[in-house]
């Protein structure tokens, strides 16, 4: 990896140590400091397009501008004045400016409800801006789009005669082939939903709480998936994960109390929560696939996956109505 044709770009001659940070699926993380400051480089898994990057990067320039009681990340220019660096091998790498905190743990109730009061707040703000750039990725609830080289058919042939190494998945792989079938009906409904800007990934490894202080969320990170989409994704995206972690009868309703203080949904947008928590589940699984035939991921990041996305569908079934009632209370 050439760092320091990388770094040169933005430091120059002015010395600096690099060392090694958390990497996730979609990028790769290097910690440097320098001159008593300290940024996070970030390069590039998921794509090879700039444009993409462009959007994110007005998107947080947007955001920059707004007197919110979080941070978002800052893009740092280059000495060209580029907020972005395109490296021989295609991938983009960019800079951004350290901010301190620890990952919150939104299985807990009282932090579950300051994710929603942060969340409430950035989808306010995120219906307030306009980037000059077009969003470059789709909404969600279009996954042909978002997923070209993952076609219904090819997810019907992959899940009805799966390679060998998935084969003692083939009943998780049809129960997930149903829902994704089933969804599609549901697509009118949803495209006459409300749009706006969503970051459409938070999580708590995209938030950062204050040390000392779990209950303050200090940052919302990672808007690369930032796109108009159905306004209702937003918390949507937050309660799939939380849907998984145990205590989830105390925290899903401490972040709907939390968001709801901030936004209040339509009728129809609540009603909706349940299934956008299942594309969400969806959508993951067909984001792996995709990186599985496109040879990025082995089979074993797949099999993890599959195992999830089948146990997140059954769990949903068995709360649906349950969080149907908690839903309510967004409008």
């Amino acid at each position: 990896m050439p760092y320091s044709f990388i770094l040169n770009h933005y430091f120059g001659d002015v010395p600096y140590v690099l060392s090694e940070g958390a990497s996730g699926y979609n990028n790769t993380t290097r910690y440097i400091d320098s001159r008593g400051e300290r940024f996070v480089l970030r390069i590039y898994e998921t794509h090879r397009d700039s444009a993409k990057i462009r959007f994110e990067h007005a998107v947080l320039m947007k955001l920059a501008e707004l007197d919110l009681p979080f941070q978002s990340p800052r893009p740092v220019v280059d000495r060209d004045g580029a907020s972005f660096l395109c490296l021989e091998d295609g991938r983009f790498a960019c800079l951004f400016r350290y901010m301190e905190g620890v990952r919150p743990n939104s299985r807990e109730r009282a932090v579950a409800g300051a994710v929603g009061d942060t969340v409430g707040r950035l989808s306010r703000a995120l219906s307030e801006i306009e980037p000059e750039q077009a969003p470059e990725y789709p909404p969600y609830y279009e996954m042909d789009l978002a997923h070209p080289s993952c076609s219904l058919d090819t997810i019907r042939s992959f899940s009805e005669q799966p390679p060998p190494e998935f084969a003692d998945l083939a009943v998780q792989l049809q129960e997930v082939l149903a829902e994704l079938e089933r969804f599609r009906t549901f697509l009118p409904g949803l495209r006459r939903l409300p749009h706006q800007l969503v970051h459409g990934d938070v999580n708590d490894s995209n938030l950062l709480a204050e040390t000392g202080n779990k209950e303050r969320i200090r940052a919302v990170l990672d808007f690369e998936f930032c796109t108009n989409d159905l306004r209702a994704m937003e918390p949507a995206v937050v309660l799939s994960g939380m849907l998984e972690g145990e205590g989830s009868r105390e925290t899903i309703p401490a972040f709907l109390a939390g968001f709801s203080a901030i936004v209040r949904l339509t009728e129809p947008e609540a009603e909706a929560i349940p299934l956008l928590i299942k594309l969400r589940k969806l959508d993951v699984f067909v984001h792996f696939l995709g990186r599985y035939l496109d040879g990025v991921d082995g089979p074993a990041v797949l099999r993890e996956q599959i195992e999830d996305a089948a146990q997140g569908l059954t769990k949903l079934r068995g709360m649906e109505e349950r969080l149907r009632d908690w839903c309510r209370a967004l409008s």
